[in-house]
C-alpha cells in the first residue's frame, strides 16, 4: 500500500510580508512562517492569514498552497545541525507527515481537512530561501537534496489544522511524480535519447503549468537540434 495512504498535516504555518536586513539591503519576503493553532481556511490564492510578497515569482492559483515533508526536516537537522529547522522554516504552509516527491504525481487531487487540492509543482527555490535560514549554500542544497515539496492549486476551498488527514482522491492518469519532474529540471547535461523522451513527456502534461511545460518544450528543442543525425 502506498504511504501516501497515512498523510497528516503536523503543522500549519501563516505569514504576511516583512522587510529584512541581508547582506546590507532590504529584502521584502514573507518567507518567515509561523505555527498556528485552530481551523484555518484554504482560500483559493493562499491561507487566511497568509501572503506573498513578490507576485510575479510567488502564488497565483497553481502555488496557491506549498506542503513540505515533515520527514524532511530529520534529514536537514542531521545534515545541518547548527541550523535552527522549525516547521515552517522553508516557508510552507501546510508541514505533513508521509508526503513523498517520489510518490505523489503532478495532477492528483488530494483532501486535507476539508480541502480539496491538485499537485502542481516542485518547488524551485528563490534567494530568500537563503535569506530566512541564513545560509547562501542553501539553495543548491536544497535543489539537489530530492526534498523539493510540493505546490498545489485549489480545487475546492475548505479548513484544515493540525491533526488531519490527508488523502488522495484520485491519481493523475499520466502518473509523472514530482520528483521526476524536479530531477528533470535539474539535469541540463545529460543528452541521452532517454532524457528527450522524457522533457517531451513533461512538455506534454497537462496538469503541469504552463510556465514548466513552455520551459521543458524548448529545452527538448534544443536538445533535438543539437543530436547527432541518424
Amino acid at each position: 500500500m502506498s504511504q501516501l495512504a497515512s498523510m497528516r498535516i503536523v503543522s500549519v504555518n501563516v505569514g504576511l510580508p516583512r522587510t529584512v536586513e541581508s547582506h546590507g539591503r532590504a529584502v521584502r519576503t514573507a518567507i518567515f512562517k509561523s505555527a498556528v493553532a485552530g481551523p484555518t481556511a484554504i482560500r483559493h490564492l493562499n491561507l487566511d492569514g497568509d501572503r506573498q510578497a513578490d507576485l510575479s515569482v510567488h502564488g497565483g492559483p497553481d502555488k496557491a498552497v506549498y506542503a513540505y515533508a515533515a520527514e524532511h526536516y530529520d534529514a536537514w537537522r542531521a545534515e545541518l545541525p547548527e541550523v535552527d529547522f522549525p516547521f515552517g522554516a522553508f516557508g510552507e504552509n501546510l508541514t505533513i507527515v508521509g508526503l513523498r516527491e517520489d510518490d505523489l504525481a503532478i495532477g492528483d487531487r488530494l483532501r486535507a481537512g476539508t480541502a480539496e487540492l491538485i499537485v502542481r509543482q516542485p518547488r524551485i527555490p528563490c534567494y530568500k530561501l537563503g535569506v530566512r535560514l541564513g545560509r547562501d549554500d542553501i539553495l543548491k542544497r536544497f535543489l539537489n537534496s530530492d526534498r523539493s515539496g510540493v505546490y498545489f492549486a485549489v480545487a475546492r476551498e475548505g479548513v484544515v489544522e493540525a491533526g488531519d488527514a490527508v488523502t488522495v482522491l484520485e491519481r493523475d492518469p499520466d502518473g509523472v511524480r514530482v520528483a521526476a519532474i524536479n530531477r528533470l529540471y535539474r539535469d541540463r547535461r545529460s543528452r541521452l535519447p532517454t532524457r528527450l523522451s522524457a522533457l517531451q513527456r513533461a512538455a506534454d502534461l497537462p496538469s503541469l503549468p504552463e510556465s514548466w511545460r513552455t520551459y521543458f518544450r524548448e529545452r527538448a528543442a534544443r536538445l533535438s537540434a543539437s543530436s547527432p543525425a541518424e
